[in-house]
């Protein structure tokens, strides 16, 4: 008996490890990077998902209702947030100089061109998220990324595009990676699934962490929820009153402000939910969550 009871315990690892090596190669399969300086992305398969958050969801905000069904083309995400490295390397390439996310402490980066740029803090890592990032200067970065894409595949450029800034309902779909629960991980913050203020990582509410230091979401995406807000493309609302079904990004509202997701390494858990979101000053003048925010590309795919 206890050698039948061992036999099929096996069998049954075997099963486990073959559908988890099979699930891994099948995210491996669907990445891409287009050229040298291109971001490596991530296929996310169309679908329909509910976004937003129940009534009953712990730590929910009346901006995240009501819950409505949205349906998503198939597009690609970056596997990881736009890196310090990635930042540095577009600065010295355009000598772009972004205007300093908080004027008060002066936080920002320095660019001064003639391929020399510098992070706002010399501390920090290339393989960080790049923070400190205003919603501009995250669409100026596309704007360059394509001008490469082009350059790489000269067909490109007779479409516009590819790249750009998700929009909200497709960062939330690749977020939540086909789950129902507050996070893609669960229903509780767990720990050490992210960096966050208290979510049990030796990062706790104290820096930055690498784009990769945790275990990917379902689509294969690192760091979606957690380290660093993410920008996307839409204009903020206050609710979800008469948005898209359609997954495209939603303008018109308070344009002078858009969308942030994922949260940050200084924000409480509640903040650190597929479904929590807020809203950051495109200009930057006055101290929001700017100086804690990236971003990561999105690409059309035909």
């Amino acid at each position: 008996m206890r050698r039948i009871l061992y036999v099929c315990f096996s069998i049954l690892l075997l099963a486990i490890y073959a559908s988890l090596s099979a699930a891994a190669q099948e995210r491996k399969e669907r990445e891409f990077q287009e050229c040298t300086g291109c971001p490596l992305m991530v296929g996310i398969p169309a679908g329909a998902f509910l976004m937003g958050s129940p009534a009953d969801e712990p730590g929910r905000f009346d901006a995240e209702g009501p819950q409505h069904r949205v349906s998503i083309r198939a597009f690609a995400l970056g596997k990881f947030d736009v890196t310090t490295a990635e930042f540095l390397a577009f600065l010295r390439d355009t000598g772009y100089q972004p205007a300093p996310c908080n004027k008060t402490l002066t936080l920002g980066w320095q660019s001064p061109g003639h391929g020399r740029a510098y992070p706002r803090s010399d501390a920090e890592p290339p393989t960080w998220p790049a923070t400190c990032v205003g919603w501009k200067d995250a669409q100026t970065y596309v704007g360059w990324l394509n001008a490469r894409a082009h350059a790489a595949h000269p067909e490109l450029a007779r479409h516009g595009g590819p790249y750009r800034l998700p929009s909200e309902a497709e960062w939330e779909y690749a977020a939540r990676g086909g789950t129902l629960t507050s996070r893609w991980w669960g229903n509780g913050v767990g720990t050490d699934n992210a960096n966050c203020n208290g979510c049990g990582s030796k990062s706790d509410d104290r820096v930055l962490t690498d784009a990769d230091s945790f275990a990917p979401n379902p689509f294969g995406l690192y760091g979606v929820l957690g380290n660093a807000w993410q920008w996307t493309a839409d204009c903020w609302h206050k609710s979800y009153v008469g948005a898209p079904s359609d997954g495209s990004a939603w303008s018109g509202a308070d344009c002078g402000k858009h969308v942030l997701r994922g949260g940050s390494w200084d924000n409480v858990p509640i903040f650190v939910r597929s479904a929590a979101r807020t809203a950051g000053s495109v200009t930057q003048d006055e101290y929001d969550y700017s100086s804690l925010a990236g971003f990561r590309v999105a690409r059309s795919l035909p």
